[in-house]
């Protein structure tokens, strides 16, 4: 008898957390291509890119084509004048690098400007998503192309048009 109820408690168990669950699966990339909103900010970071880019490089020219006189003038230059000029060599290419890391690194401008410039744009995906989950009773929604892991789903959870259809495009 102590097995019996013990078997039952298990299944009673069993058969609560067996709950079906709905899921649903987006694109992203699917629906930022359709996005003109997406496209121009995606166009205006990389003309920033561009020319932040060519600033660095100017720079970095500038260390290199002093490194270059140094060294054709090295032999005519007394001990002192060598170390200043291989001074202002190492202050030129550390203020490359600043500026490199100034405008790409982690926490740079580069990073700053598509947070400013994307963060509208995915927070209005969100609560599409949300929307269209709440409505339709999804516990999850699994964006299909950063699910790396993800070897088969079924078009037809796929609601990726129907959140650009919720955002108006």
């Amino acid at each position: 008898m102590k097995r019996f109820l013990t078997m039952f408690a298990v299944m009673c168990a069993m058969a609560l957390g067996a709950n079906a669950q709905k899921f649903a699966l987006i694109d992203m990339e699917y629906i930022l291509g359709r996005i003109p909103a997406y496209e121009r900010a995606n166009e205006q970071l990389n003309q920033l890119s561009k020319k932040w880019q060519a600033e660095v490089e100017a720079v970095t020219l500038e260390a290199q084509t002093l490194y270059k006189n140094y060294q054709n003038e090295s032999v005519f230059l007394s001990e002192e004048q060598k170390k200043k000029k291989e001074e202002e060599i190492v202050a030129k290419e550390k203020s490359a690098s600043d500026l490199k890391r100034q405008y790409f690194g982690p926490e740079g401008e580069l990073y700053k400007k598509r947070e400013s410039l994307m963060a509208p744009i995915q927070d209005e995906i969100y609560e599409a998503v949300k929307a269209i989950s709440d409505t339709k009773g999804y516990s999850a929604v699994i964006d299909r192309s950063s699910a790396t892991s993800m070897i088969y789903a079924s078009p037809k959870i796929d609601i990726s048009n129907e959140v650009l259809e919720k955002l108006g495009y």
